[in-house]
């Protein structure tokens, strides 16, 4: 069975006259990579363009007071919503307190 290609995505075209060093341990190093073997770029196009976009959807969730969700994300936000935590008896009297019923 032949193995498929690596996914090639180009980095975005982008002046680099600033750097930025980055450590991380041995196990988060091979993940990044892998990634970037994945996409066929070097480790440091990979950080540059994951990181830098995850960057400018953070500032837009702030401009915008709006979150935006994985997929993933999204399904443990609706698992929780879904089945709540079951308060302490010290929980339960604090959320009575803060309602003003005692």
């Amino acid at each position: 069975m032949a193995k498929s290609p690596a996914l090639r995505v180009p980095p975005p075209p982008v002046e680099k006259d600033a750097s930025l060093m980055v450590r991380v341990d041995r196990a988060s190093k091979a993940l990044i990579t892998t990634a970037a073997g994945m996409r066929g770029i070097s480790t440091s196009d990979y950080v540059r363009t994951v990181v830098v976009g995850q960057a400018r959807r953070e500032l837009e969730e702030a401009r915008t007071k709006v979150i935006a969700l994985s997929p993933d994300e999204q399904l443990l936000f609706w698992t929780a919503l879904q089945k709540p935590a079951r308060l302490t008896k010290r929980q339960r009297k604090l959320g009575e307190l803060m309602r003003g019923e005692r």
